[in-house]
């Protein structure tokens, strides 16, 4: 059998994937990245837009900057947030302005196929290995290294594994961590629609009567992306509507803000899950993105925590000193403990905020929205709010 060694391997190439391994290679470490699918990237010219999309933090913008990837996205598909708008279920109501927390945008719209041909040139710049397709066989443990066996290919040893593999990750379970995700009992719709009236660069969000959160992001052009994370039972019945009537549906849904909206593209689906795990560590195992935590996607920020996991590991190995070893237990333990607060604080926020306007109880709804307009009257406490969601 075949043995490669690196420094480090990661497995998945997913968007946190991606950026891990050109972060870590251009810390100079000798970095392998596998995964099951071909490392192939649609067109990021086609016509029609990619249903899917993420809004990138400030924070996030920087550290894609920094690794080589921010360089390669089509600056005209991308589009900044220069406000946002949140209605609550009876009443509340709360907004934020890039101007006011002095940003130039509180997030930046960008495609999905963008940002992972984006990726996958700032990999291969950065002299990353790619071993795709592969499928995974074994993962197994020295005192010294990790090998991944791959059912069609070379073994994979490496100082350190990084899981990178998705919420239902093989990694994880293959090192025994096993807790299995939380269902939220609904299904996320993402879609791209066109609209009547501009939207001047406004995100709106609306939480719903029946627990279910809409948020509309801006788009170039009069066009926004949806993401109506709705019960299973309504996503179900929205899937089987026809172009016109779901359209009709989601302008409806949104209160006619943006006047008459025309789908542009295929309809999305994905369903909620929520994942919390005890450490994103263990032997020479480092987790990144959803393979270490799911989040609920009504602050649209899970893509920028997998970064921000990214960024951590590749900086806590880059400043390493006199460890030569890139997964000595010190430097896994470094990188769980400053990744611990901020994935905590934003599940605890995002999971709070779904269970809390999930309840009928009609004193829980009065509550919630008296709260959502009194924080909208208190500058410095959004600012506060703000903050960890931009860096």
């Amino acid at each position: 059998m075949t043995v490669e060694r690196h420094d480090v391997v990661v497995a998945g190439a997913g968007l946190p994937g991606l950026a891990t391994a050109a972060a870590l290679a251009r810390a100079g470490l000798a970095v392998a990245l596998a995964d099951r699918a071909p490392l192939a990237c649609a067109p990021t010219d086609a016509p029609a837009w990619d249903p899917r999309v993420y809004a990138i933090s400030p924070g996030s913008a920087a550290f894609l900057q920094r690794i080589g990837a921010w360089q390669h996205l089509p600056l005209e598909r991308i589009a900044p947030v220069e406000s946002m708008s949140i209605a609550g279920d009876h009443g509340g109501a709360l907004a934020f302005t890039a101007y006011d927390l002095g940003e130039r945008a509180l997030a930046w719209i960008v495609e999905e196929r963008a940002l992972r041909a984006a990726l996958v040139k700032a990999a291969h710049a950065a002299g990353v290995a790619v071993r795709a397709p592969a499928a995974f066989d074994a993962l197994c443990w020295s005192a010294h290294d990790a090998t991944i066996t791959l059912a069609d290919g070379p073994s994979l040893a490496a100082a350190l594994v990084v899981g990178a593999d998705g919420l239902n990750s093989w990694v994880r379970r293959a090192a025994g961590m096993v807790v299995a995700p939380r269902s939220y009992a609904q299904t996320a719709l993402v879609a791209t629609l066109e609209c009547d009236d501009a939207h001047h660069g406004c995100a709106r969000q609306w939480f719903k009567v029946d627990g279910g959160v809409l948020a509309w992001l801006p788009l170039p052009g009069r066009r926004i992306s949806i993401v109506w994370s709705a019960p299973d039972a309504l996503a179900d019945e929205l899937r089987a509507l026809a172009p016109e009537a779901f359209a009709a549906r989601v302008a409806a849904a949104g209160d006619g803000a943006l006047g008459r909206l025309r789908l542009d593209g295929p309809i999305g689906a994905f369903p909620l899950q929520y994942l919390r795990l005890p450490t994103s560590v263990a032997h020479r195992l480092a987790l990144v993105g959803d393979a270490a935590h799911g989040v609920h996607p009504l602050a649209g920020q899970g893509v920028n925590l997998g970064l921000g996991d990214a960024e951590a590991l590749a900086a806590v190995i880059a400043e390493r000193g006199p460890v030569a070893d890139p997964g000595a237990p010190v430097l896994l333990t470094r990188y769980a403990r400053r990744r611990a607060e901020p994935v905590m604080a934003m599940q605890g926020v995002t999971d709070g905020l779904a269970r809390l306007f999930a309840s009928p109880a009609p004193w829980l709804r009065l509550l919630r929205n008296a709260g959502l307009s009194a924080v909208d009257r208190l500058p410095l406490v959004k600012r506060v709010l703000a903050q960890p969601a931009l860096r």
